[in-house]
């Protein structure tokens, strides 16, 4: 029993220490493999990282020759060799070598030449080729892996007295499977920009019209016909401009008079009739004036009957002057009266004017007391951005969205484009003058909305596009030597 139990801790020992020798020698392979791969990275080109790693890969496995290639038209090219800068003169040698990549390549498969006994029978005719041409003993030849597919190949040369080792093939192949992605990317960013954009159309054809990628081909197929309805769609192509109504008669209430307020019923926004009392000015002092002269009246008409009765026609004609005179005076002060009273001129809002808040204040003769607008007859100013007022013709109908009624629209028709323009915001504007067509009770002078004015249907595409194309050709009109 006791010899059992010795004899089963000696396997698990000899299991632990053989697995720790394979341990270790994988672990020091991953680090050669890895000092490879920093000198892949420190090359910031693709030539200089295979020539580097080709170059080293011949030094530390003491070979004569190390190859390097990738395909191209499913064929491989040789991209460099190790100790040579230059192998374009060597032809033979080039295809030879490329023949035998290409058989690994093809196959996925590490070959070696001699193959080792025990080992799978691998199709390697131009690997024996190569060696009997030029008098390579021993050939491994490692494929390149990227993806799912092998993109190209390492073939290594020694003399035939020193065959390459299971060890030595296996860290080849952990070499190709950590600097294949490294050198595959650094080959792809080498390429010209032409070469890059031609590739990278041709692999979204090949996922477009190949199989698979069903998402993809359905976002294609529903572009295709945005593209098409929105190239074929027509739509009413309008003009966007902020607006403001206005009265279409404004008139202004004046003192008639120098004086001072009285009363003042109305104020700004109040609704008046024709013929309201709007306000009144003190009469006191013209009532005073007017008893004066009514009172001179008296005396100087029976200052009259007496040089009638003394028969004195001097003193007669100068007395019927001042009657006359008197009479004038009289008159002026009888229509101030009136006028002391300062009515509404029609139905019509109350613009602007509040004197409720300076009773008995004076007033000169000529100062605007009130503005008043009618409410059957509006005026829409539209404010058109100068891109757009080209477009705009008079005649042109449109529709009025307001922000105190945004339930209902109101059609107007263009009438006036005044050619003087105004800034607002940084842009310019000019003031186009409308007529609104269906005028209702609810509107007032005032109201600001937004309008739109109808101008002809055009493509939907070129509508959407207007802003863009106008910026594009004005940005390129002023860089255009």
């Amino acid at each position: 029993m006791d010899k059992l139990q010795w004899g089963a801790s000696w396997l698990e020992l000899l299991f632990c220490r053989t697995r720790m020798e394979k341990d270790e020698v994988s672990l020091k392979r991953l680090r050669s493999a890895m000092d490879l791969l920093a000198t892949v990275l420190s090359e910031e080109r693709f030539e200089g990282a295979a020539t580097a790693l080709v170059t080293e890969l011949a030094t530390r496995l003491d070979c004569d020759r190390v190859s390097l290639g990738y395909a191209r038209r499913n064929r491989i090219r040789l991209k460099t060799m190790s100790h040579s800068a230059q192998f374009g003169k060597r032809m033979n040698l080039v295809r030879s070598i490329e023949k035998a990549m290409d058989e690994a390549r093809l196959q996925g498969r590490q070959i070696r030449f001699p193959a080792p006994k025990g080992h799978p029978v691998l199709v390697s005719r131009d690997h024996q080729e190569l060696s009997r041409q030029f008098g390579s003993g021993a050939i491994l030849s490692v494929p390149l892996q990227t993806g799912s597919s092998y993109q190209g190949a390492m073939t290594l040369e020694r003399p035939g007295d020193r065959p390459f080792s299971d060890e030595d093939a296996a860290f080849c192949d952990t070499l190709a499977a950590v600097v294949a992605p490294v050198l595959e990317e650094k080959r792809l960013n080498d390429r010209w920009l032409v070469t890059k954009v031609f590739a990278s159309l041709w692999g979204q054809a090949v996922k477009l019209l190949g199989r698979g990628y069903p998402g993809r081909k359905l976002f294609v197929l529903l572009a295709t016909g945005v593209v098409i309805f929105f190239s074929l769609a027509t739509g009413e192509y309008r003009i966007t401009a902020d607006a403001i109504l206005e009265g279409a008669v404004k008139r202004v209430v004046v003192s008639p008079f120098e004086g001072y307020i009285k009363t003042a019923p109305v104020r700004a926004g109040d609704v008046v009739k024709k013929g309201a009392l709007m306000c009144t000015l003190d009469d006191q002092d013209l009532r005073l004036e007017r008893l004066k002269w009514l009172t001179q009246r008296t005396q100087l008409r029976r200052q009259l009957k007496e040089a009638l009765a003394k028969h004195d026609w001097g003193a007669v004609n100068i007395l019927k002057a001042q009657l006359e005179q008197g009479k004038a005076q009289l008159d002026l002060v009888e229509s101030r009266l009136k006028r002391t009273r300062v009515s509404a001129p029609f139905d019509g809002i109350v613009l602007r004017g509040d004197l409720s808040q300076m009773l008995g204040g004076h007033v000169a003769q000529g100062e605007v007391l009130f503005e008043v607008a009618p409410l059957n007859a509006y005026r829409l100013i539209l404010q058109v951005d100068e891109r757009r007022v080209a477009d705009i013709r008079k005649g042109q109908q449109g529709d009025l969205v307001l922000s105190s009624l945004p339930g209902k629209q109101f059609k107007f028709i263009v009438e006036k484009i005044t050619p003087i323009s105004t800034a607002q915001e940084g842009r310019n504007y000019f003031r186009v003058e409308a007529r609104i067509l269906n005028v209702s009770q609810r509107l007032r002078p005032g109201m600001e909305g937004v309008g739109k004015v109808f101008v002809e249907r055009r493509k939907l595409v070129r509508i959407w596009t207007q802003n863009l194309r106008e910026w594009f050709s004005l940005w390129l009109w002023s860089w255009w030597p």
